[in-house]
């Protein structure tokens, strides 16, 4: 059932932030990210009350799908608002540079690791404080993931100036900034998320996150690529660098459609990867072939006469 608001104004301010930049001008990825997020608070999975993690929901009633949810889910339109304004901006400027796979790869990676650090640090300050209510404390929204890549851009950005309440503020501790000025001006906000979310950045720009989801996108490739090869005949032995190198010519930016018109043309057109098993008569001279060499061809009566007559010349 489609949720009844009192007022729906922040609604409309973002359709018309959405038109005034272009539909055309929002790469598809953010757009769609967009769209969700706006068609999951008109017609939600789950309340906000439902929706929020916790530890004392998520953790000890086993309640993780909110790890999912919370994300996707705002209490308001104004939070819908400023929250996808924001992504509009951020995440145009990251998707270009990023390239749409990798962004995606990189939202819902964020989005799963910034609820995961939330539940750490709620768990951390109840026991360094011996006040439980940390655990109790629910986030919901997108403002935790949009602090990740609001790191990420700053990181490309490092001479750049954002501006804070109106104050330039250099972009090495804009986030940092930020965070206190929403949390004093905005004291209903979730600081432990905001905070998750700087951490989640942190992790990725300086720490081993974006290692792990290299390595993890390699093993996918290395998963598809061998796939391919059962689907389409292929037999031969490879080592996870050569599948890895291959896959990188044929996957990286491209969509899953130009990736299987690819890996066809591959099929089709680059069988020197039959080489290994079975070269063909065009080995090169640094790659010998496998197995016996085949003698040439006997010479023809012809020239068996010329070379006679040549030896008694």
């Amino acid at each position: 059932m489609i949720r009844q608001r009192r007022g729906h104004l922040g609604l409309l301010l973002l359709a018309s932030q959405v038109f005034q930049m272009g539909l055309d001008h929002i790469p598809p990825v953010t757009l769609a990210v967009l769209a969700l997020n706006v068609y999951l608070y008109l017609v939600p999975l789950a309340s906000a009350s439902q929706a929020c993690v916790s530890v004392h929901q998520a953790y000890w009633q086993g309640d993780w799908r909110r790890l999912l949810l919370s994300p996707l889910h705002h209490v308001d339109d104004w939070h819908l608002y400023f929250n996808m304004a924001s992504l509009l901006w951020k995440g145009s400027h990251l998707e270009r540079r990023l390239g749409g796979v990798w962004f995606s790869y990189l939202l819902a990676t964020f989005s799963l690791f910034t609820g995961v650090v939330y539940l750490l640090l709620a768990v951390c300050l109840s026991e360094l404080m011996q006040d439980f209510s940390y655990s109790m404390q629910c986030a919901v929204g997108f403002s935790g993931v949009l602090f990740a890549l609001k790191v990420v851009n700053n990181h490309y950005n490092l001479g750049g100036v954002t501006y804070v309440m109106n104050i330039p503020v250099s972009n090495k501790i804009a986030c940092w900034v930020e965070l206190v000025a929403i949390h004093v001006f905005s004291p209903g906000t979730s600081f432990l998320g905001h905070l998750a979310g700087i951490l989640v950045g942190l992790l990725y720009v300086k720490g081993p996150l974006k290692k792990i989801m290299k390595k993890c996108a390699g093993l996918v490739n290395i998963i598809a690529w061998s796939y391919f090869c059962m689907c389409s005949g292929y037999s031969g032995y490879y080592t996870a660098e050569q599948s890895n190198s291959r896959l990188n010519r044929y996957a990286g930016g491209l969509s899953e459609e130009q990736q299987y018109e690819a890996a066809i043309r591959a099929s089709l057109n680059d069988r020197g990867l039959l080489t290994v098993l079975l070269p063909a008569g065009g080995a090169t001279q640094d790659r010998r072939p496998y197995g016996f060499n085949i003698p040439p061809e006997p010479d023809t009566a012809e020239e068996l006469r010329q070379r006679r007559l040549r030896r008694f010349q």
